[in-house]
């Protein structure tokens, strides 16, 4: 039975279509679906159902999905130790954020290349939440305060941030003191999010309200220079504005919490190679300042 079957045939079930399982894997759908069409004939049983709608699994299908992505796994954990050391190859799909990714996680992953020339490296920049699992990915690189999930995180370096809005806005509406003063304020926000502040030893949780949301750090820093309103930002986008007085801080007596970049990766128990060594280079590169601290460059 051939591997490369197998490989497809999961990436299909997982995808829910040929198409993006084509794309996923980089083939044609053409390949996709002869090599789909040669499985269902070796274990002579239908496997998918074609729809318009893309291809749902059968009683069948479903059952064997599970033996076929732990076989995959095992093959890909086989190759792995019986590679020289150090030698990595394969396809790596990362997904990584847009407002950090092209300045601070680009050049890691580069790097990542440069090392290993047998690896393949497809990294896809957005501000948009990433279904991993979903949508195929082996891991992403999220920055912030990382919600509840079934994914595993590592921590590989601190975001530090702080409250800012324009010296115009500021003598239209006032500084607030408190985190309690902000619901009074407009936040700019990338949705719903929470905003945390140290009170002592406290933290203190608050759900601004605003009229103007982007999903992207940059976008935000244009909208708090024009006057918008309040903006909770990494240091690393704020630097130059702080440092010109076209913004200032608010509200220093309460800090946020320092947040953090992570790599998150599907469940499981043992993370390929690939992404251990990816994390590695991550934590040392972003071990040594300035990156993400106070103040620090872009």
């Amino acid at each position: 039975m051939d591997i490369e079957e197998l490989r497809t045939f999961v990436e299909v079930a997982d995808a829910g279509g040929v198409s993006p399982a084509a794309l996923r894997l980089g083939v044609s759908k053409s390949i996709v679906s002869r090599r789909l069409s040669r499985l269902e004939a070796e274990l002579g049983v239908q496997l998918l159902a074609r729809t318009t709608r893309g291809a749902a699994l059968t009683e069948a299908g479903a059952t064997f999905r599970d033996y076929a992505a732990r076989i995959c796994a095992e093959i890909d954990i086989a190759k792995e130790t019986i590679l020289p050391a150090g030698d990595l190859r394969g396809r790596l799909r990362v997904a990584a954020p847009l407002t950090f990714g092209p300045t601070h996680f680009a050049p890691v992953l580069a790097e990542l290349a440069r090392r290993h020339p047998r690896l393949q490296i497809h990294t896809c920049y957005s501000d948009r939440f990433v279904d991993l699992i979903g949508e195929g990915y082996d891991c992403a690189i999220r920055v912030g305060y990382l919600q509840d999930s079934n994914l595993v995180a590592r921590r590989v370096g601190p975001i530090f941030g702080k409250l800012v809005a324009s010296p115009d806005y500021i003598k239209a509406h006032g500084s607030p003191e408190t985190p309690e003063e902000l619901v009074a304020h407009e936040a700019l926000m990338q949705g719903t999010e929470a905003w945390h502040f140290m009170d002592g030893d406290k933290t203190v949780t608050v759900r601004p309200q605003g009229r103007f949301k982007a999903d992207n750090g940059t976008a935000l820093v244009a909208a708090v220079a024009a006057g918008l309103g309040i903006a909770y930002l990494p240091d690393c986008l704020t630097h130059e504005h702080l440092a010109s007085g076209a913004l200032v801080p608010v509200m220093t007596r309460h800090p946020p919490p320092p947040a953090g970049a992570y790599i998150v990766r599907p469940p499981g128990q043992h993370p390929a190679r690939k992404i251990r060594v990816l994390t590695e280079l991550l934590i040392e590169h972003f071990s040594q300042p300035p990156h993400f601290a106070r103040g620090a460059p872009v």
